[in-house]
């Protein structure tokens, strides 16, 4: 029996995590395609299926060190998880990432494709960077910490609602949910600045996009800089305020006195309510006293 030659040429090896759930389930179709890619490029693959949330994490966290590279495909979600086994871990291993979630806001602050053997034959390209992740008291994110208004959609939408409308379900999803938005009395030190007030939302970040739809100046974000941006928006007083409010965000303008931004390495928040964040659209264990730090460039990308 003949063997491929490229077989002999596998001196790497790839754990490939699949979340099959994610989006349209669209990567299910192309398991063999992205396989190939990658054993066309010299890695022997070994290929886990996740079946239950923090599956990611697990695989990482236990067999993360003995490969050369870890390849993620599904949402925001899946890849936290990876990451958060990296860095409980510390485990150096760099990552590769296949977007197939509903919104992918981390996909689309980096410049990776959607297309999905695209994805795959740019993560064996050579291209390779490192961005920075947050540490959240003992949990990590890779772009966004948020609570308030919208800060929940991700991971209360609706799995089949996400699959079918995209981004367009978490904006439905907040329309019904519109009575969920109180806001929250919390108080931030950030580099020493006490920030504090009424919020209805907010967000520490490192990311051009926060919550799906909300877009960041990209002239104001360094996703390598060990600094996180911070976007804090204060309970509206009237109507006129909350369109000044929405007018903003849509303009990228934070000139209103109804909105804080600012960027900060060094953040602590109180908050005697213990609300749950969202950590990359992944609801949080809530604490009522909470630090978040960046770690500056810890994940590699490859892509």
């Amino acid at each position: 029996m003949s063997v491929p030659m490229k077989l002999y040429e596998q001196n790497k090896s790839c754990m490939l995590i699949i979340n099959p759930v994610s989006g349209k389930r669209a990567i299910i179709r192309y398991i063999p395609e992205v396989v190939r890619t990658l054993m066309d490029a010299g890695y022997a693959v070994t290929t886990v299926i996740t079946a239950k949330q923090g599956d990611g994490t697990e695989y990482t966290l236990r067999y993360g060190r003995e490969f050369d590279l870890i390849v993620c495909t599904g949402g925001d979600g899946s890849l936290n998880e990876v990451v958060t086994g990296l860095a409980r871990g510390n485990i150096g291993v760099p990552v590769g990432y296949i977007p197939c979630g509903s919104t992918n806001d981390f996909a689309a602050a980096h410049g990776l494709s959607s297309d999905i053997p695209t994805a795959a034959a740019n993560i064996v390209s050579g291209r390779s960077a490192r961005y920075d992740i947050g540490c959240f008291g003992e949990q990590y994110f890779n772009y966004v910490a948020a609570f308030g208004a919208f800060s929940w959609l991700s991971y209360t939408t609706d799995q089949n609602l996400k699959n079918l409308l995209g981004r367009t379900a978490y904006v439905l999803d907040g329309i019904k949910d519109l009575s969920k938005i109180k806001p929250v009395h919390m108080r931030l030190e950030a580099d020493g600045v006490v920030h504090e007030d009424e919020y209805i939302f907010g967000a520490v970040c490192n990311s051009l996009s926060v919550a799906g739809f909300i877009e960041l100046n990209e002239q104001l974000v360094d996703m390598q800089d060990g600094v996180f941006e911070v976007l804090l928006i204060k309970n509206p007083k009237n109507l006129a305020e909350l369109q000044e409010i929405v007018s903003g965000l849509i303009e990228q303008n934070y000139a209103s006195d109804a909105l804080e931004f600012f960027h900060a390495a060094d953040i602590r928040v109180e908050d005697p309510t213990a609300l749950p964040w969202a950590l990359d659209g992944e609801s949080s264990r809530p604490a009522e006293h909470i630090e978040i730090r960046p770690m500056k460039r810890f994940l590699q990308l490859l892509g």
